[in-house]
């Protein structure tokens, strides 16, 4: 069923929205997209309650949603002033949380710009120029293995493997790892949804935060075993450069490369992964669009991959913190220390700057999305490589089984972080060898 434009659905009493209710985020996607079409054009700079977290020493406290795109890039552009090492999830964590799962995300300057410098080395052009290959051999892969069945669940089988292996390949694990990191990170940022996590008893986070911190620990044991054995033996792997690369005094501690590889496997996999799969979903539901596609598939993605990326807006949100008083977003003034929202998928979807934000159109050439993140520090360092990856799928799935359609409708992960897609059943004409 396609989207139905906010326009054919009643605007909602803006006080009755409840971002920090998971449940909310289960509606249909049409009231979701009402609900923040009526934030942007009434209470752009919205308060939202957030109950008290017991585990993790929270009081109860608010924070405010903002929801206009020029309000999201010009937070983004004074980390000075809209912080992100005091967190970047909604809620606040633990100190020691914030960089074990957040890594250079939670940080600010003069530590944030050291982080970034150091991992940037493995995402220089060169670097990716070097990695073309790699992702349009993993592509033709991927699907070389389910062309001639003619259906597969298209998230676990084609969208989550191709970022997945590439990480792999890129820190030099052995793919017989891939089941595990993918099952670690589906538990690190599946937390909230049950098919990750079973709950007895939905009032009680406690199993929760232990699944989290148990998957997180997995995945750094592995990687700080991996860093060991580099150290000793270097191979032309990231890992190895990461540990063993010292340029002006500075390489990776243990326990920053195992943040930094967590960081890598939840963000560098799921924006991918989910940008790959709602793009599927959307040619599906647009197949016109996807016939402009396919009648120039190399001269329209560049634009195709752009619209995707602001379509599915897999990261629906990342958190500020206002680091002094007078901070102001257009004429509403700020406290030090309250908690500021980044709305993401809203700010893609803003009438102000995007001429009919409801469509889906893959020729779209004025699209200034924040997709992935806003200008500024932050913006994502592999966002040439997410674009790359998905660029290079479509083309092989377009150019191997043109009539791919999803069959039924996605499996959605329930979460106000990640705009994820579990599952989806597609099928397709099978290739025959």
């Amino acid at each position: 069923m396609a989207l139905v434009p906010t326009t054919h659905v009643p605007r909602p009493d803006v006080d009755a929205i409840d971002l920090s209710d998971l449940d909310w985020w289960t509606r249909p996607l049409a009231e979701r997209e009402a609900a923040f079409a009526a934030l942007r054009a009434e209470r752009p700079i919205a308060r939202m309650e957030l109950p008290a977290l017991p585990l993790f020493g929270q009081q109860a406290t608010h924070y405010w949603a903002v929801t206009r795109h020029a309000d999201v890039v010009e937070a983004s552009r004074h980390p000075q002033l809209f912080c992100s090492g005091r967190g970047t999830n909604i809620g606040d964590m633990p100190e020691p949380f914030l960089e074990f799962f957040g890594s250079m995300i939670n940080m600010d300057d003069p530590r944030h710009a050291r982080m970034r410098r150091i991992v940037s080395r493995g995402f220089t052009p060169r670097q990716l120029e070097l990695l073309r290959a790699d992702v349009e051999g993993v592509a033709a892969g991927i699907v070389d293995d389910i062309v001639e069945r003619g259906e597969c669940d298209f998230v676990t089988e084609v969208a989550a493997r191709l970022p997945l292996r590439i990480i792999v390949d890129m820190m030099g694990i052995p793919r017989s790892q891939e089941e595990f990191i993918f099952d670690r990170t589906n538990v690190i940022l599946g937390f909230t949804d049950e098919e990750y996590v079973q709950l007895d008893d939905p009032e009680d986070a406690a199993p929760m935060i232990m699944a989290l911190l148990g998957a997180g620990q997995d995945l750094a044991n592995m990687v700080q075993e991996l860093g060991e054995a580099r150290q000793a033996d270097p191979g032309d792997d990231l890992v190895s450069a990461l540990v063993t690369s010292d340029v002006d005094g500075e390489r990776l501690t243990p326990a920053e490369l195992a943040s930094f590889f967590i960081l890598l496997v939840v963000a560098g996999n799921e924006t991918t992964r989910n940008a790959v799969a709602h793009g599927l979903w959307a040619l599906t539901e647009h197949p016109d669009q996807k016939q402009r596609w396919l009648d120039d598939i190399d001269g329209m993605a560049p634009t195709a991959v752009e619209e995707i990326v602001r379509w599915s807006s897999p990261v629906i949100h990342f958190r500020r913190t206002v680091t002094t008083d007078g901070a102001r977003l257009g004429d509403h003034e700020f406290e030090e220390g309250e908690k500021v929202v980044l709305w993401y998928g809203s700010a893609n979807r803003d009438e102000a700057v995007f001429d009919d934000p409801q469509r889906f159109d893959v020729g779209r050439t004025v699209n200034e999305h924040v997709g992935f993140g806003g200008p500024g520090p932050h913006f994502c360092l592999g966002a040439h490589l997410a674009r790359r990856e998905i660029s290079v799928i479509f083309r092989e799935l377009l150019r191997r089984v043109p009539d791919i359609h999803a069959v039924g409708e996605p499996e959605r992960l329930r979460s106000n972080f990640i705009n994820g897609i579990k599952h989806m059943p597609v099928r397709f004409t099978p290739e025959r060898s």
